[in-house]
């Protein structure tokens, strides 16, 4: 049975205490400018010397400053175009942007080409109740958001006609059916999102590459539950906004999923996807690590690519890591990449597909654990996992799996009487396999 809440995050009070002290080195570690930097403080009343609104504080001040924000609702959208610090009060300062785009929207995009905006902390504030999304961060870098609580936000999506009235397509040219979900990094690199609540949106964190690459991020310790239409967690190419004037993708690379849990989000949606739809995608090397992905309305990490026609660019969906995760009680994938039942791990890809490592995790209440679809030249190597009762490995395609040196839930190996796992389709190696679970001391059978 999958341990409750509480018990998760007891398990992982060590884990935070030491990413709250590199999040305290961050903000400790500014040099120079730092020295500069000045304070300022925002209340309802704008008593004592502080402003009365996040954005009168944020337009008064300097690259490098802090503000300090007292508990209170504040009903604006706050744009933020340079270097600051929002601190909040432990998420009683919300941000409720009834009626606007956002609740804080960190916009590089009218910086030079490349540049874009840097070194900006979000933390300890509630944003609810935007049109699109509640916090959305397009060309930037050395973002830190950590403790905020995103909540009821994409008020705008109309889900009977897949649209999201009114946002801007210029550069978000693919977020009409989710309205970009409660938080979007798009563009972005090099910062990190940890120990945020995302629920109760259209879909959780999505990061994608519209305006510019979107590479080298930690996504870590976030609860990301019930958001009722799209995925938990998306990492999705995509092809490039008309206003960067690019004329392929940019990419989605590097970035790390790691220790979050992802729960009960989409009713046809995943808890974690990694896409690349199109011709030219690029989505590679990325590693969802240490996750806990359980109750998902689809599967519990899907990745897929649907469109390579002969001469079109070639797709990059290779080389992405899925390891040390729990996987329970998941949906099957949507209509575009069907598994036959509730799946823990499924690929899909028209394009070839290589490098992909599955490995160390557990799976356990799903019919499938892991599902591959793929053409004649691509493989996947799934290891060192413990797969459960039903279908271990299901290969639907002409791809190929090395699934050798895994725990099959018994001695006997896959298909062994009992409650072995069994493996469906074609072109699947499992000799040898393991004769006890991972975590113990394993010996394989030869």
């Amino acid at each position: 049975m999958f341990p409750s809440l509480c018990a998760i995050y007891r398990e992982r009070k060590h884990f935070r205490k030491l990413r709250s002290a590199a999040i305290l080195v961050l903000l400790a570690s500014g040099g120079a400018l730092a020295a500069r930097a000045a304070t300022l403080c925002v209340n309802p009343r704008g008593t004592s010397g502080c402003k009365s609104t996040i954005t009168e504080a944020v337009n008064a001040a300097s690259p490098g400053d802090t503000i300090v924000i007292a508990p209170g609702t504040y009903k604006e959208d706050v744009v933020i175009t340079q270097s600051v610090s929002l601190i909040g009060s432990s998420q009683a300062t919300i941000i409720d942007a009834s009626g606007l785009s956002n609740g804080i929207f960190i916009n590089g995009m009218s910086a030079a080409p490349g540049v874009g905006v840097s070194n900006i902390v979000i933390s300890g504030i509630t944003v609810r109740n935007a049109n699109f999304e509640g916090i959305l961060v397009a060309n930037a870098s050395d973002v830190s958001l950590t403790g905020n609580l995103v909540r009821d936000n994409d008020k705008a999506l109309d889900v009977s006609a897949g649209a999201c009235n009114g946002i801007d397509t210029s550069f978000e040219t693919n977020e009409q059916d989710d309205c970009g979900e409660g938080i979007h990094l798009m563009g972005v690199n090099h910062s990190i999102l940890v120990r945020n609540e995302v629920t109760h949106n259209s879909g959780g964190i999505l990061i994608s590459d519209e305006t510019g690459p979107n590479d080298h991020n930690l996504i870590s310790g976030n609860f990301v539950h019930a958001n009722v239409y799209d995925c938990g967690i998306t990492l999705a190419s995509h092809g490039p906004a008309a206003l960067t004037a690019a004329k392929g993708p940019f990419g989605v690379w590097y970035n790390t999923i790691s220790r979050n849990v992802s729960m009960g989000n989409g009713t046809m949606a995943a808890g974690v996807g990694i896409f690349a739809p199109a011709p030219g995608n690029i989505n590679t090397g990325n590693v969802v690590t240490g996750n806990d992905i359980v109750d998902n309305g689809a599967t519990g990490v899907a990745m897929h690519n649907h469109a390579a026609p002969p001469g079109a660019p070639p797709v990059n969906l290779n080389d992405n890591v899925i390891v040390e995760n729990h996987f329970s009680g998941n949906g099957p994938d949507n209509p575009g990449a069907p598994t036959s039942g509730p799946t823990g791990i499924n690929i899909f890809s028209v394009a070839p597909i290589t490098g992909t490592v599955i490995s160390q995790n557990t799976f356990d209440n799903e019919a499938i654990d892991v599902g591959f679809d793929g053409p004649a030249s691509s493989e996947v190597s799934v290891h060192f996992n413990d797969l459960s009762a039903g279908t271990g490995i299901d290969n639907l395609g002409a791809g190929a799996v090395d699934a050798t040196e895994n725990w099959w839930n018994c001695h006997g190996g896959p298909g062994a009487s009992g409650r072995c796992a069994t493996v469906m389709g074609s072109g699947v190696t499992t000799s040898p396999w393991l004769m006890s679970p991972f975590e113990s001391d394993n010996h394989f059978d030869r």
